[in-house]
Formats: C-alpha cells, structure tokens, sequence
C-alpha cells in the first residue's frame, strides 16, 4: 500500500480520535463506545463506497481503507503492550495491594468461571467441539473496565470498589489471553475434548514465567534509566522500549504469558523508579505514557471496530441464536461472581461489602472490545485451525462485543439513573454545600485583594461584594443549617476536609520539592486512604487509618522477626529509613493543619466541631512524635541526618527560586541561570537520596555509647560489638517468658521493658541488664519481660556473657546491684560465680 495513503489514513484516525472524546462527553455515553461506533461507520461506509457504482470515484479510498493492514499481531504486539504498561503504571499499587486477595480471586476466578460457562454452554447448543466453544468462553471473558468505572467516578462511588475493578480487568486481560493460547493450542492439535486439568496445570507456569520476566526486565531498565538519570528524553525512551521488549521476550524466547511479564514490568518500575529517578523526570514520564496510552487504546478500538464488517459477512440466523446463548452465559457467569463470591469475600473480611445497586451496574458494565476482538482475529489468521471454526469463533465473538458496547454501553448511564446511584445521598449533599462555602469564602478574601490592586470605582466594587457577600451567606447556611445532617456526620464532613487538606499540603509539599517523589506517593495514599475512612467509618476509621499510617503495621512486624531470628537486616533498614522520612514529613504538615481547621472548618462546622478536630489533630502529632522518639531511640543519629536533608532540600528550594526570580526581572541571563540551575540540581540530587540506614553501624554506636562500656578501649569494644547481637521489639512484645529457659543476657540500649515477678513490677531503661541472674544461678527465668516503648536491645549469649563478666569490674557491679535489689543472696551468688570460673 501506498506510503502516502496510509499516512494519510491514520491522520485522519487521529482527527477522529480528537473529535471522539468532546462528542462522547455530548451524548454522554462511553468514551470507548463512541471510538467502537467511529471505527464501525467507517468500516460499514468503505464497504459502502466500494460496493456502489454511485461512488466510484471513492473506491480507491475505500480499498485502502479496507485493505488497511490490519493483524492480530498489531494489536498483540503494539498497542497491547503500551495500554497494559500505563495502566499499571497509573494503579496506586500499594492501595491495591491492600485488596490483593478479591483483586486476584476476582481476576483469575471470573476469567475462569466465564470460560467454562460460556464454552459449555455453547458446547451444548452448538456443532463446536468442547475445546473450540472453550476457545470462544476464553476470548470473551476479558472485561473493558473504563467505562463503569469512568461512571462510577463521576457518581462518587466507593473509591475502594472503583480500584478492585481496575485491578481485576488488568489481571483478567491476561488470565483470558493465556487461557485463550492454551484451547487455540488444542483447537489446533485437533483434541475435541481437552483435559481441563492439563490445561489448568500449564497455566500457572505461565504467569510465573511471565512475572520473572517482566522482573528481571525492569530491574535492568532501571539500572541503565538511573544511569541515564540527568538526561530526561533518554529515561523516557528506555521506559518506552521496555514493555515491548519484555513482551516479546516473554512470548517469544521463554514461551511465558507476555502481558503478565509487561504488568510486572511496571508496576517494578512504578514502585522503585520514583525512588531512583528525578521527580521531574518522573513526571514527564508518566506524562509521555498517558498520552502513548491514549492514542494505542484509541487506534486499537478503531482498527478493531474496521474489522467488524469483515467479521460479519458470513452471519446467519442460527449464528445470531449462539451469539444469544453467549451473552446470557456471559451474564450469567459475572452474575456467579457477583452475587456468590463478592458476598463470601465480604463475610471474610477480604472485600469491601458491595451493594445491590453496584452489583447491577458492574454486571450490566462489563463491556467488551479490543482485547476480544484482537484474540477472535488470531483464530481466524491461523492457517491449522478449520475454517468452520474460524467463521464462528470470529462471528461469535464479535456479535459479543457489538452487543455489549450497542446495548450494554448505550444504556449503562440509564442503567445507573434507574438505579439511583446518580442522586447524592444527605452526606454528599451536606459536602457539596460545604464545598460551596468554603470555595466562596476562599474566592471573597482574594478578591479582595485583586480589586484593590486594580483600583476599581469604590461604588462598582461595593455592590458588587455586597451580592457577592449575599450569596456566600446562603451558602454557608445551606452548609450549616442542613437538617437532614446528625452532629455524628458533620464531624464526618470536617474529617474529610480535613484529611483534603492534607493531601493538598502534601502536593505543595512536593511541588515544593521539601519531600521526594517517592515519599510523597506514600503520603498521598495516606491521606487518601483518610479521607475514604472518614467517609465510610467516621471518627474511628479516621483513627485507625491514621494508626496505619505510622508505618507500625505487618511489614514492620515482619521485618523485625527476620532480623531477630534469621539475622536479615535489609528489609528493617529500608522500612526503617522510609518510616524515618514519612515520619517526618507528616510532623511538618500536620502542624500547619491547625490554621485550617481554625480558618475553613471553623466557619463552616462551627466551634464544636473545630475544638474536637483540634483535638484529634493534637493526639495525631503526639502520636507521630512518640513514634519518632522511638526511632530516634533505637537508631541514634539517624534522626538527626534525617533532618538535616530536609533542611538542606529546604535552602536549594528557595535558592533556586531566587535564581528564577534574577532571571524573571532581568538581572541575569539564560546562559547564567542554566548555570546556577544545574549546580543546584547536583546538590539536590545528593539532598533527596535517601540517608543509608546501616544497621552494623548504628549497633557500634549503640555498644559505644553504653554505660556498662564506657571503660573498655576501642579494640575491645569492636570485638564486643561483633558478639552482640541487636534485637528490635515493639510495644507490648513479650521477650521472655516465665519459667522458661534462658541462655543470654538482654542489655537495653534504648526504650523500656517490664519485669513482673510474683505479682511485683520493676522497670529497666537505658543502660539496664536483665536475663542474668537466671542465666548465673542455672534456673527458669522467674519473670515475664515485656517492651513498653519501641526498644533496641543488645543480646549475648552465656559463653561471652561469662568472659565479659570476669574482665568487666563495670558489669560485675551492676550484677551484684541487680542482685542485692531483688532480694537474692550475694554471697550465695558469688560462690556460683567462683564455680563456673
């Protein structure tokens, strides 16, 4: 085909997809409805044009239209890549990470679950094998999600609902094209009846495969983009070239699921490059593929509609009657998942609770497209798969996907009105009053200002702020005195602001370049998962949420048993050093949360409802500094480095914006300031890396700064060190228990633990020992020990313990004035020393 003309065909793709999105927001339907209906018009109007002896001059248009060199291939191996990678690179990965189980039992059970109903279904009614009716369940299992969740969106559904279902499409697209390869497989070996666990069994290896894939890939992208890491177009294009080559590695060289291996692939990236990239390069980044993403989901839809005609040529009316049976199967498989598992994952506790009105709504919006299509045209260009086959799975398969995006799509927005879920609820309404007032007195005080600056006739600007004030009266009464609102859920409201406020800060912060990329992300997710705790649990999911956002959770938990028991430092030391960071960060902008809640809230909720935010503004800070002060006590002068980076972050910021502000009024020029710019980006790319917590070192500092040390010279005080062992227990943790049998002595580095011994209380801190007396008389432990404050504790076991006491007057001491506090015979004590000596 002509070069000129194919150019000329996808600019003129390019001018439909312009017009696609300002006509869908028109006619208010799906976006992805509007690109199928496009590509269809123009595929029915070529045939058309061609066909007719009315438009012949047109026919060469038409052919090349018709003629467009359009494969399974391209959709598979161009546009597939690049909307997978950019959707997961714009998933919150560690907000779905909290739903992983529905996400993945949903995606992998549904695919499943459609597969089989569908393919037995069709097995039943229809002259297909069982392997090629599998083959038609496979390919029409996968789900488009934009569209519900675009409507959800605009109808403040749950946020939480709204993730899930991302998750799951993202992961369901590449359960149905690994099922789909595998029934292709028997469809053309000629097995009519293929072992379900035979199948079922290769699937695993495929996602493994692929997720080994996309991981080693990624890790290799980022080493070579942080090599890259000044220069910005360079990152970019090494971003680009990794999903394809992932890709087609995955499907190509190790015979593994290719879409697993690029979703792997970014979300790697999306987790570690924030970290190891500059912020603005970052974000140019995840620029660049929102916009790659836009056009391939735009050209995919478009080129796979063109086929459609094609598809349908040879349709018949027992075709439409199997095209029937797959959409009531279809419907009846997500109806399966809807109403039995979602309910049983709720019990459990591993899904949010989903309402029947949602229900309907993802039911009804399970919309099909380009995926479907896509995998149909692989069947019918593969030359050992018979024609008969071809001609169904083809028809099939398309009829499917016309019903859901012609029926399903046109009238989902209906579907949601019927339902009621478009109508705010008293809460929503109470807040969108709020939102009101707030923005009208916001806008009030900067008028103000700006029609002074324009000095403006006085009578003018008069009675224009007296009907402006009219009008924000009204409003603040609208959000004051609504009836339909209890006490309980103002405070709701003012949570929710509140928790805004602090994603709002968190951005400036960020824009402000006082907290890194990666950080920032962390703290964003915080304050969303605020603002929907407030929303659906009041002031105790405010709480517990913000309890969760000290970073004191599982991982933490974690982390510590693998340093204990399997002497395993790296996950601690980078948990650590992040919770260091987000630490900090809220402390810096919770304590400006005040003025709003005394500005804003108070004004709107009144002074109640200010106080008691006030007051659970305070116990978040105390609890951010205690967990502070904890950390400050188990890793000594971390802290400290800590603050000294946002200090320095702090000083290159305003330096920088001083150099902009030379150049904004002329005093110097480009070539200077480029300079200046570049010498400060070198000093901040060194202020932003986060500080190396290692955890050798800070036990040296720890055995250094003991008091029980204080007199040994520094070579013996190494040779110490490597026989101590550091231990990290957390609040509450039980370190020995009664009656048990102890072989070490416990020295408390930091914090505070608690001994009880027959009903009688005592409490070590810093420079303490304890475990010795029952490790010196041979005897149970009598106590229970346990950590009242996040506690490093340095642990020697009997044999060096015994060493050290012979060579140490310093510890011999302290042992002899344990023993004389607790009532136990020092004479007693010290023949048993001369025993063991």
């Amino acid at each position: 085909m002509d070069i000129i003309l194919v150019t000329t065909i996808v600019a003129s793709l390019f001018l439909l997809i312009g017009a696609a999105e300002p006509l869908a927001n028109y006619l208010r339907l799906p976006y992805a409805v509007i690109i199928a209906c496009l590509g269809i018009l123009i595929g029915v109007a070529a045939t058309f044009f061609l066909y007719t002896p009315l438009t012949d001059a047109l026919n060469p248009v038409a052919e090349a239209i018709l003629a467009f060199p359009i494969n399974s291939n391209v959709f598979l191996y161009v546009f597939l890549p690049t909307l997978v990678f950019q959707v997961t690179l714009g998933l919150n990965l560690r907000r779905l990470a909290d739903d992983w189980v529905p996400i993945l039992v949903l995606a992998v059970v549904a695919v499943f679950v459609a597969t089989f109903v569908v393919g037995y279904a069709l097995a039943l009614v229809s002259t297909l094998t069982l392997s090629a009716a599998l083959l038609v369940g496979a390919i029409v299992s996968t789900t488009d999600p934009s569209a519900v969740v675009s409507i959800f969106r605009s109808i403040s559904a749950p946020r939480r609902l709204a993730r899930i279902i991302e998750g799951e499409s993202l992961l369901n697209d590449a359960a149905a094209i690994a099922l789909a390869a595998l029934f292709l497989e028997f469809v053309m070996s000629g097995v009519p009846d293929p072992s379900v666990q035979s199948a079922l069994a290769r699937f695993p290896v495929l996602l493994l495969g692929g997720a080994a894939v996309g991981w080693v890939a990624a890790r290799i992208a980022i080493w070579i983009m942080a090599l890259f890491g000044r220069y910005e177009q360079a990152v970019i294009s090494v971003s680009i070239a990794l999903p394809y080559l992932a890709y087609i590695f995955a499907e190509q060289s190790v015979g593994t699921s290719g879409v697993i291996a690029v979703v792997v692939a970014a979300m790697t990236l999306q987790l570690t490059g924030p970290r190891r990239l500059p912020p603005l390069t970052w974000k140019n980044l995840l620029e660049v593929w929102n916009l790659l993403a836009h056009w391939a989901g735009a050209l995919i839809f478009i080129l796979a509609a063109l086929l459609i005609p094609r598809m349908l040529e040879t349709i018949n009316w027992q075709d439409l009657g199997l095209i029937i049976v797959v959409v009531i199967a279809a419907i009846v498989a997500r109806a399966l998942i809807l109403y039995l598992l979602l309910p049983i994952l709720a019990r459990l506790g591993l899904s949010p609770v989903v309402e029947r009105p949602y229900r309907v709504a993802i039911l009804w919006g399970g919309l099909r497209g380009a995926v479907t299509l896509s995998l149909a045209l692989s069947v019918t260009e593969s030359v050992a798969v018979p024609v008969e086959i071809k001609r169904q799975v083809a028809i099939l398969a398309t009829g499917f996907t016309l019903f859901t995006l012609l029926v399903q799509g046109t009238t989902l927005r209906w579907v949601i009105k019927r339902l009621g879920l478009d109508s705010l609820s008293p809460l929503d309404t109470a807040l969108y009053n709020q939102v009101i007032a707030v923005a009208l007195q916001t806008v009030r005080e900067d008028m103000a200002r700006v029609t002074e600056n324009y000095d403006l006739n006085r009578d003018t600007v008069r009675t224009e702020a007296k009907q402006f004030g009219e009008r924000l009266d009204m409003a603040v009464k609208l959000a004051d005195d609504n009836t339909d609102v209890l006490d309980r859920d103002r405070v709701t409201l003012g949570l929710i602001a509140l928790a805004s406020a602090e994603r709002d800060a968190v951005l400036a912060r960020f824009k402000e370049r006082t907290i890194s990329a990666a950080l920032s992300e962390r703290l964003l997710a915080d304050a969303d998962n605020l603002i929907e705790a407030s929303r659906y649990a009041g002031r105790s999911g405010y709480k517990s949420s913000a309890r969760r956002s000290l970073g004191q959770g599982r991982w933490l938990r974690l982390a510590f048993r693998l340093h204990n028991r399997l002497r395993f430092s790296k996950p601690l030391s980078n948990i650590t050093a992040t919770r260091f960071g987000l630490l900090l960060s809220q402390r810096l902008i919770l304590r400006d949360l005040h003025a709003f809640i005394k500005g804003r809230i108070r004004r709107i909720h009144g002074k109640r409802v200010a106080e008691l935010l006030h007051t659970m503004l305070d116990n978040r800070i105390e609890a951010v500094e205690q967990a502070l002060e904890g950390l400050r006590l188990q890793f000594p002068g971390y802290a400290e480095e800590m603050e000294r980076r946002i200090i320095r972050r702090t000083a290159l910021r305003l330096e920088e914006r001083e150099y902009d502000t030379l150049l904004e009024d002329g005093l110097i020029g480009e070539e200077v300031h480029s300079a200046l710019t570049q010498d400060v980006g070198g000093r901040r790319d060194e202020a932003e890396a986060t500080a190396r917590l290692d955890l050798a070192i800070q036990k040296t500092e720890l055995v250094r700064q003991f008091p029980l040390f204080a007199e040994m010279d520094d070579a013996v005080l190494g040779r110490l060190a490597k026989s101590l062992v550091t231990r990290y227990v957390d609040v509450g943790e039980m370190i020995l228990r009664r009656e048990n049998a102890n072989k070490s002595v416990y020295f408390v580095a930091s914090g505070a633990v608690e001994l009880e011994v027959a009903g009688q209380t005592w409490r070590l801190g810093r420079g303490d020992m304890f475990g010795q007396m029952g490790l010196l008389m041979k005897r149970p432990t009598r106590a229970d020990v346990r950590a009242i404050a996040p506690s490093t504790l340095l642990v020697l076991d009997e044999y060096r313990f015994l060493r050290l006491l012979k060579r140490s007057d310093a510890v011999k001491n302290a042992v002899d004035q344990s023993a004389r506090t607790r009532g136990i015979s020092i004479e007693h004590l010290k023949e048993d020393l001369m025993k063991q000596g």
